[in-house]
């Protein structure tokens, strides 16, 4: 009885024994094959980012004259495509992820959606009267849209390619630009002396700021506590203007005037804030400002009628095109010398940089 028993009681161990394995077995090979997918995804994800890293900086440039984008490898300053959109493109805006160049054409009053892997149109979306500038919110939802010819601005959804809103603002609006935390979108009224301030969680106007004659470029500063706005001297840069007003965006005042070149047109910031790159339309200049004290600390000779000005995401180079010689002057923002000249479409107008 009592030797039954042992084996009964041996027969369960071993039955026991054989489950325990079996199923240690399972589990081993569970998580071995979530070890591998994460390794392979692991894998997978470092490629993507590598080969993302690698890939480098190319500059949009809207050629007006021509209905076309050069596409320009910054790496070697070779036009790589030229890519066909609207009738007379001018602004240019990328979005955060690089995917989607955006295109304002303002005699077609569209914008063209250039998706940059492939540098095709994949989309045309119809917008306001003379569409001029575009900018990109910071997370890559919305793209507002200045247009000139109807003193409006046109949001649209990135992800729909939807028009989903309105917007009324001064005369003339030429370009719009958006702050680092999305919060605001500032809009340079050409035919009015002001800039715009919209609210982009309501898309209302809330602030109505007077700065030069004819405002026409406006640019925020990385840390977003300021807006610089280029005044050409009259509406689309027909007057005689040599002023930048400084805005506070926190009070929505005019804190400096700095004087630059004739006719100042499209400025950028580098971006680590510490200067404010200005073309100057009527001089053939670039204006640098340095930022902390608003003064001109360099006055750099570039090409006929400079309007649009983009620098990469490095800092290390602005790109600045040229309207009257159909040019886009390279400037080594280390030294402000023109190192390369690098021939475009007809008419350029303006410039991003992925």
């Amino acid at each position: 009885m009592s030797g039954g028993l042992r084996e009964a009681g041996s027969a369960r161990v071993d039955n026991a024994s054989f489950v325990i394995r079996r199923l240690a077995t399972r589990v081993c090979r569970s998580l071995c094959l979530v070890g591998l997918a994460t390794l392979v995804f692991g894998s997978l994800l470092l490629a993507a980012t590598r080969a993302y890293a690698s890939v480098p900086p190319l500059a949009y440039v809207t050629n007006s004259g021509s209905n076309t984008v050069s596409v320009i490898n910054t790496s070697t300053n070779k036009v790589v495509k030229t890519v066909t959109v609207g009738s007379r493109p001018f602004g240019v805006a990328i979005t955060p992820n690089r995917s989607f160049a955006y295109v304002a054409n303002d005699s077609s009053n569209t914008v063209s959606v250039i998706k940059t892997a492939t540098n095709t149109v994949v989309k045309t979306v119809t917008v306001g009267s003379e569409p001029t500038g575009v900018a990109i919110t910071p997370n890559g939802s919305f793209a507002y849209v200045a247009n000139f010819g109807s003193s409006t601005v046109t949001v649209i959804k990135t992800a729909t390619n939807k028009v989903v809103k309105t917007v009324t603002v001064g005369s003339e609006p030429f370009v719009v630009a958006v702050t680092p935390n999305g919060s605001f979108a500032y809009v340079a009224n050409g035919g009015s002396n002001t800039v715009s301030v919209i609210k982009t969680s309501t898309n209302t106007v809330v602030k109505t700021v007077t700065v030069g004659s004819g405002p026409y470029g406006v640019a925020i500063t990385p840390n977003g506590s300021f807006a610089y706005v280029a005044n050409c001297g009259g509406p689309n840069c027909s007057g005689t203007g040599t002023t930048v007003s400084v805005i506070k965006t926190a009070t929505n005042k005019v804190v400096k005037t700095v004087t630059v070149g004739s006719r100042p047109a499209w400025l950028a910031i580098a971006p680590n804030g510490s200067f404010a790159y200005v073309d100057n339309f009527g001089s053939n200049t670039m204006s640098v400002i340095k930022t902390s004290t608003n003064t001109v600390v360099k006055t750099v000779t570039v090409g006929s009628a400079p309007t649009g000005v983009a620098i990469t995401p490095n800092g290390s180079f602005a790109y600045v095109d040229h309207g009257g010689s159909n040019t886009v002057s390279v400037i080594n923002t280390a030294t402000n010398k023109v190192v390369k000249t690098v021939t475009v479409g007809s008419a350029p107008t303006g410039v991003a940089i992925t």
